[in-house]
Parts: C-alpha cells; structure tokens; sequence
C-alpha cells in the first residue's frame, strides 16, 4: 500500500504568498495606470501657431526644477495648436511647484489662445504684480489687451517690455503701429470734430495727438489749417512754420505756410514759403501763387502815397505815372527811348523814378518849360492820350491784336472828329480801356478819379499779357 505524504505549508507562509501575489498584481497595475498617463510625445514646430507670443523663459534660480522641461513641452504643444496639452502641461508643472510662474504666464497665453481674453489678462497681470520685470508677462498682457481693443493700454505694457529689453525689434514694430493708430485716431476724430464745427473739441483732439508725437510735422500741419480756417492766424503761423522745420521735405507745409503768412500780410515770408513748396513740388497753381504774393510783396513796399491812388477822388499827374511805371514796367522798357528827358520839378517828388520813366517813354508828356507838374489833376483827355500811347506799344508787339482798335472811328457827341485827341479817345474807347460817358459823351476836361485810372491801366496790362500770348 502506497503511502503518500503532503506537505504541510505553515499558515503564515501562506498569508507572505498571498501578499506577494497582490503586490505583484498591484505593482502591474500601477505600472499599467503610468503608462496610461504618460504624455504624447512633443510635436516638431516648424511654423508657430502664435508667433507674437513669447516664450516664459525659466530664471536661472528654476533651471534645476524638475518641471522646467514640462514647461518647455508644454509651450511646443501651445505653438502645435494644441491648447488640451499645452494646458496639460502648464497645470501639471503648478501642481508640483506653485511658485513657478513662467508656468502660470503659459497657461495665460493658453487662456489668450482659446480667445478667454479676461482670464489671460489676470494671470498676466498676478505675475507682473510680482515680478513686474518679466517681459515675457508684459508682452503677453499687451497682446491680450490688444484682442480687447484697449490700445492705448496695449501700449504701454509693450513699451514697459522694450524698456526692459531693447533688442525686441518685434515689439518696437508693433509700438510703432499702436502709436500710428493712436494717432490717426485723435486726427479722425479731430477732423470730424471740426467739420462739426466743434473747434475746441477738434483742438483737443490734435493737441492729444501732439502729445503723444511732438516730433510730427504733420500734426503740427494739420492743427496749422484748423487754425486757420477758425480764423486764428498767429496760432495757425506758429504751427505751420514747425511743421516746415519738423519736416522740410514737406511741400504742402511750405504750402500752407505761404497761405497764412499771405493771410497775415506777411508778403514776403509768403513768397519764401511759396518757393520752398515749388522748389519740391513745382506746378502752374504754386506759380501763380508766387506771382501773386510777389505783387503784394511788391506793393507792400511801395509808398503810401501810392497805395492810397484808389481812394483818391482826382488822380495826380505823378501818381498816374506811378501807376503806369509799376503795372505796365515792360512796355515802358520796350518803349525807352535814347536819352534822358529833361524834367525840372519832380527830384523830390515820391514818383520821381516812375515820371522819368513814362516821360523817357513817351507815354506822357513833359511840358515845353521841362516841368511835369506831378500836382495837377489828370484829365480824361490827357488819360486817353497816355492810354493811346500804351496801345501802340502793344501794336509794335501783336500787330494782330492792333486790329481791334486800328481804324476805328467811335462817335461822341461832345467830341469831333478832327479834335487833336479824338483820335487817342475813339482808339481807347475801341481797345475796351476806357468807356463812353452817358450821352455818349467822351468827357475830355472831366476829371478822372484813381479808382477809374487803375481801373484803366489794369485793362492795358491784360491786354499787354493777351499780346504776348499770356494769361493776364
């Protein structure tokens, strides 16, 4: 008979066993649950997903910390598109060491990606309330304050992260951009301020401007011509003038500055600021304001007596001379005869320069004892015959243009046909220089008044342009 022995296993090995077999199977399933949870692999970036975003670099004092390289996996998944992760990531490494701030500035950008633009913000605004030197931070709080339209906030948080770090070229783009909107906001709402008609308002708006750019030329510009057109001209000059200096290769300053200093009687600082514009910028409608204010300059330095011919109710010999001599100076050049004529009584006279110089010409005459009497009162008949005189200068320039008053016969009731000056009245009355009397009379011994003789010699002087083929 077979005998068969067991073993007999004490009952506490049984119990070591048991725990053996639950460590075994608690240590797979612990190492199963790892496996679960370890994280995908970091993508390849090749082009960031958000370029103006910049990295929370790690300080030196957390370069050892375990969670630097969570942060640094976290941030390529952030730049992937990957907001789950890179959200994943930040979490993680603040779970395991909460004063790692650059982990809390990533996960604000995350907050900025996902469009959670409040959210972002504060968790900026929390690191730089702690550290208020970290650009990373600074730049991310501009950004987001840039999705939620606060520019001029925007602003400056960008300009504190240039401050600290001068090589952000970037930054200093995107600067330059705010400080243009800025700008061309205050001048939109400037402009539509002033077509309102709210002066001060559109005032305050342009001196905004200039505060925040007092180097631009242009706002000086810009603030120049609402000054002018509200009528304050010595404000306006001051902006205009720095608006020439600020930016010299500015055309339409020198433009507008010629206006106001015309605008103020300043004729001659007009005419430089006239010809700095077309200096840079020439055209026909820059020379004719050149040629205006280069009259006026020119008129301005005249004597008062001449400036008051208009309101005279009799023209003088001397002044008619005056009158001639200055608007029609060519044809009295054309028509200069050799040799001086003698005149006796005018070498103090102010229009002394301006009767020598219509006598010379023939225009008018000196009278047998060489006096020209520059007091006496002119003469309708006497203002034909110089008028008549002008006329054939012209003729001996544009013969065609003589045809309108060559052979001409006008009939005047008070005047004959073989009268010494009817032929000098007919011919001035057919040129369209001076006009019949009612009555169809001419009027010789009627005195002429300055209005009436600058209106004449403005009549020759369009007709000597015309002769030359000008615009009068």
């Amino acid at each position: 008979m077979r005998t068969v022995l067991h073993r007999v296993v004490p009952r506490s090995m049984s119990r070591v066993r048991s725990a053996s077999v639950l460590l075994a199977v608690g240590v797979a399933m612990s190492v199963s649950a790892c496996a679960a949870r370890v994280a995908p692999t970091p993508p390849v970036v090749g082009t960031p997903r958000y370029p103006n975003f910049l990295f929370p670099s790690v300080p030196d004092e957390y370069a050892a910390s375990p969670g630097a390289a969570t942060h640094q996996r976290a941030w390529l998944f952030l730049q992937a598109g990957d907001l789950r992760e890179a959200r994943r990531g930040f979490t993680t490494v603040l779970q395991a060491q909460r004063d790692f701030f650059p982990a809390e500035v990533g996960l604000a950008y995350v907050d900025l990606a996902d469009r959670d633009v409040d959210e972002a913000i504060a968790k900026f605004g929390r690191t730089i309330g702690e550290r208020p030197s970290y650009v990373p931070a600074l730049i991310g709080r501009g950004e987001a304050l840039l999705v939620a339209g606060r520019d001029g906030d925007a602003l400056e948080s960008f300009e504190a992260a240039l401050t600290i770090d001068a090589s952000l070229t970037a930054v200093q783009r995107r600067i330059d951009v705010l400080r243009f909107r800025g700008l061309q906001a205050f001048v939109d709402a400037g402009r539509r301020a002033a077509s309102a008609g709210a002066i001060d308002e559109a005032r305050r708006q342009y001196e905004r401007a200039l505060s925040a750019s007092p180097e631009s030329g242009f706002l000086h510009r810009e603030l120049a011509a609402l000054e002018r057109d509200a009528g304050a001209l010595p404000t306006a000059r001051t902006h205009a003038r720095e608006a020439t200096t600020l930016d010299p290769a500015d055309a339409a300053a020198f433009v507008l500055t010629g206006e106001i200093e015309e605008a103020l009687g300043a004729y001659d600082a007009a005419v430089d600021a006239y010809r700095r514009a077309a200096d840079l910028e020439p055209s026909e409608s820059l020379d004719e304001k050149l040629a205006r204010a280069t009259a006026l300059a020119d008129y301005a330095r005249l004597p008062d007596e001449y400036r008051a011919i208009t309101a005279s109710p009799v023209i003088s010999r001397g002044a008619l001379a005056a009158l001639i001599g200055v608007r029609l100076r060519g044809l009295l050049d054309d028509a200069a005869r050799g040799g001086a004529e003698l005149v006796t009584d005018v070498r103090d006279h102010w229009a002394a320069a301006w009767i020598l110089a219509v006598a010379n010409a023939g225009v008018m005459e000196v009278y047998p004892n060489h006096t020209f009497q520059p007091a006496a009162g002119v003469r309708r008949g006497e203002l034909a015959r110089a008028v008549s005189q002008l006329l054939n200068q012209i003729a001996r320039r544009n013969a065609a243009i003589a045809q309108r008053w060559t052979g001409a016969l006008v009939s005047f009731r008070d005047l004959s046909s073989n009268h010494l000056l009817y032929p000098d009245a007919s011919r001035s009355v057919a040129a369209g220089i001076l006009s019949s009397l009612p009555g169809e009379r001419f009027g010789l011994s009627d005195t002429v008044s300055g209005a009436d003789a600058v209106v004449a010699v403005e009549r020759v002087e369009a007709l000597a342009a015309e002769s030359r083929g000008r615009r009068p």
